[in-house]
């Protein structure tokens, strides 16, 4: 068998979808995005094509090697999101051709469901008791939610009190058993989350996340010794040798690294790995598509350490268009009781609707995240 072709579709309401496709009739489906910069991933993609047409799409470890090894600069949010695509497309190739799910094909699967999460509050945080709880009457047993807006290198408290309220109230409406997970989203910097991750503490979270920028992993040592929630991080990491050195510090107890950033099912499956090791959860980041679900679900199936899956249906970014508009047969998401089972179908488990998919590739998107700015007119984190 051999790759004989590709197409990219650009499609709302911010995602870039991969087929790719063989001389014998298969393709594969996958989802290499980097949210606001997708064009500059479908770029990427095209070139790392140019190394695998007329190759065999069963090499996926030696392809792979080649994408990351071959181009001699490698790394970043870009190319390892192009690599993450193609991967995951490979992988769904390779299901189809042995009819079994990506996860049999990885060792078989540990567990038949995986337990979700839903975001509520949007960018800047609002009327989240009520959407908890409508989560909640949904079947959700957690939900995650920003801790902020824009916050200064040392602001006023009355922001973390704020904060530390809004969270408070979520927890006594929906009760000690439901999961509350805090998004700093890098918009902290060390004084004020060091600070505010010591006021939620009472408040027993299933985990707060990214409380400081990927950039400054050396502070969450520091913020470590202020609480005792647990400490995630890892949707702005690309590899497993940006999150060695971070298992080896010993300073987090859940990595979060994106099947779409990366480098796709072969490397975060080695992420996974690594972080057994060190006695690290996995909850992957996926605010995306549902190749990058089912993705990520085929990995979470294999690895004893995955506790929660980010997933975004009825996230704040998706206006117009939704996680299951693009596939045949959305109960293949089925939530029930806060989980979801694991696609069992041959390669990635989803058909992907490609009529509707070509159709709105024509509406396309230019989707950018907001620029935020200070009071003083200085660049915010968003």
């Amino acid at each position: 068998m051999k790759i004989t072709g590709f197409e990219t579709f650009i499609v709302p309401p911010r995602w870039l979808f991969l087929k790719i496709e063989t001389d014998e009739g298969l393709s594969g489906w996958g989802e290499p995005v980097v949210e606001g910069k997708a064009h500059t991933v479908q770029a990427a993609v095209e070139e790392l094509m140019d190394y695998l047409i007329g190759q065999d799409p069963q090499r996926i470890e030696d392809l792979w090697q080649l994408m990351y090894r071959g181009g001699f600069y490698r790394g970043g949010a870009i190319l390892m999101s192009a690599i993450a695509g193609i991967d995951q497309a490979l992988w769904d190739i390779k299901g189809k051709i042995y009819n079994a799910p990506v996860y049999q094909l990885l060792g078989g699967a540990c567990r038949n469901s995986m337990r979700v999460y839903s975001w509520i509050g949007g960018d800047r945080p609002i009327d989240v008791v009520k959407a908890a709880l409508e989560k909640k009457a949904a079947g959700f047993t957690a939900i995650k939610m920003n801790a902020s807006e824009e916050m200064q290198f040392i602001d006023t408290h009355d922001k973390i009190y704020a904060i530390v309220e809004r969270v408070a109230a979520i927890r006594e409406a929906c009760g000690p058993e439901f999961g509350i997970a805090v998004d700093f989203h890098g918009r902290l910097h060390k004084p004020m989350a060091r600070g505010l991750a010591r006021e939620l503490d009472p408040y027993r979270l299933m985990f707060i996340e990214e409380p400081v920028l990927p950039e400054n992993n050396e502070v969450l040592r520091e913020i470590a010794h202020h609480t005792s929630t647990p400490i995630a991080t890892g949707e702005r990491m690309y590899s497993r040798w940006e999150f060695k050195n971070l298992l080896k510090d010993g300073v987090v107890d859940i990595i979060q690294p994106d099947l779409s950033h990366a480098g796709g099912i072969t490397e975060c499956k080695k992420i996974f790995a690594m972080a057994e090791a060190f006695d690290v959860a996995v909850a992957p980041h996926c605010p995306l598509g549902p190749i990058a679900l089912a993705a990520c679900l085929q990995v979470d199936a294999t690895s004893y350490n995955a506790v929660i899956q980010e997933q975004s249906l009825g996230i704040h970014y998706n206006q117009g268009n939704d996680l299951l508009d693009y596939i045949t047969d959305p109960a293949v998401f089925a939530y029930s009781y806060g989980h979801v089972h694991i696609p069992s179908g041959p390669g990635l488990g989803i058909t992907v609707n490609e009529e509707y998919v070509r159709r709105m590739a024509a509406e396309g998107h230019r989707w950018r995240n907001p620029v935020w700015r200070h009071r003083d007119g200085s660049i915010a984190e968003w």
